[in-house]
């Protein structure tokens, strides 16, 4: 068992949230993480949008902006790992305090604003790893600039700076804390933007194959908007949405401390909105569009409901914080025993059952 393991999460949660995610990426940076992956059962292997994942369980967006250690993260028994979100320019996003616990509530509130060192750093540090780790299942996560004049030229230029190092790319078009990204999630601002990011894909295609693209959607979403977003991702080719992001809402009952500061809502409150939401993406898809399911994970069981719910794979992150690194690998034997128990060939199998 590594450092980490033993130190975290008690640990580091004397320190300031922010400080102490800076602390956790030095000591992986430093080989204070497990020195290899614990090979996850055959049984959680899948196949989800063109991606070939050993467990379902991947890491998401926000934990490794940078890609400074998406392999050291892997031995902790994700599936898959996404870095970013990377914007063209670097930036140092919203003024701290901007990380927030709310411990009693199992939940983190974040107005971070892509806080990143940008593409040209992004890009050593992922091609680097991509040396290392040729067949490693590694994503970007691009945005935009607070202050770009062409938000939809951004996320093209993330295309051609990256091409061909990422083994997907997911389009953020979601995150509450950049003032009015969430407008490109409309109907006609989607289309436009689609239709340029689908013109740069099949230019860069030319000389290398494309990856799969993912779009990451909010959970403040009504009925319409699921619909006009699913259609536009079906006519535009994308491969799988993500779903979903932090939520502006603030549901009642939080308890801590931190819980009326600004910013975008995860962890333990966002489980059921952000489930209900999926259930709806794979209504409105009819099963077509492959979903990743995202928001409040912390156990196998929530991992199976987001399955059943119509979710192909999932991702987690702040549940790390308060369960540690341990918790993946924890998912991953306690999910193919109940596979094997409800008598399940395949986590696939499980997809949209409920």
């Amino acid at each position: 068992m590594s450092l980490l393991h033993n130190l975290a999460p008690k640990a580091l949660r004397l320190f300031e949230a922010e400080r102490a995610h800076k602390l956790t990426l030095l000591a992986l940076k430093n080989g204070l993480g497990p020195t290899r992956a614990e090979e996850p059962d055959p049984i959680l292997a899948s196949s989800v949008a063109g991606l070939e994942l050993d467990s379902p369980i991947g890491l998401a967006a926000g934990f490794d902006k940078n890609a400074e250690v998406p392999l050291a993260m892997a031995r902790f028994g994700f599936g898959w790992i996404e870095c970013g979100t990377v914007t063209p320019l670097a930036q140092s996003g919203n003024p701290r305090p901007r990380l927030f616990r709310l411990p009693a509530d199992r939940a983190v509130i974040n107005r971070l604003g892509f806080n990143n060192q940008g593409l040209e750093v992004f890009q050593h540090n992922f091609a680097k790893a991509r040396e290392r780790a040729p067949k490693a299942r590694i994503g970007a996560n691009i945005g935009a600039n607070k202050q770009s004049t062409d938000r939809m030229a951004d996320y093209c230029l993330g295309l051609e700076k990256l091409w061909g190092l990422p083994s997907w790319f997911t389009i953020n078009i979601s995150s509450p804390n950049t003032p009015g990204l969430r407008d490109l999630q409309s109907a006609d601002a989607l289309d436009e933007l689609l239709a340029r990011l689908s013109e740069t894909r099949q230019r860069l295609s030319a000389d290398q194959p494309s990856p799969p693209f993912f779009l990451k959607v909010a959970p403040d979403l009504d009925e319409v908007e699921i619909e006009d977003i699913t259609s536009a991702a079906l006519r535009h080719g994308i491969s799988a949405l993500i779903v979903s992001n932090t939520t502006l809402a603030r549901p009642e009952g939080l308890r801590s401390r931190y819980r009326g500061e600004s910013g975008g809502l995860s962890g333990a409150p966002l489980f059921e909105p952000s489930t209900q939401i999926l259930r709806l993406f794979h209504q409105a898809s009819k099963g077509s569009l492959p979903l990743i399911g995202v928001g409040g994970i912390s156990n196998a069981d929530q991992v199976w409901q987001k399955i059943t719910a119509g979710a192909s794979a999932v991702q987690l992150y702040s549940a790390l914080i308060y369960h540690g690194p341990g918790l993946v690998q924890s998912i991953n034997r306690q999910l193919a025993v109940r596979l094997r128990a409800e008598g399940y060939d395949s986590i696939s199998d499980l997809v949209g059952t409920a």
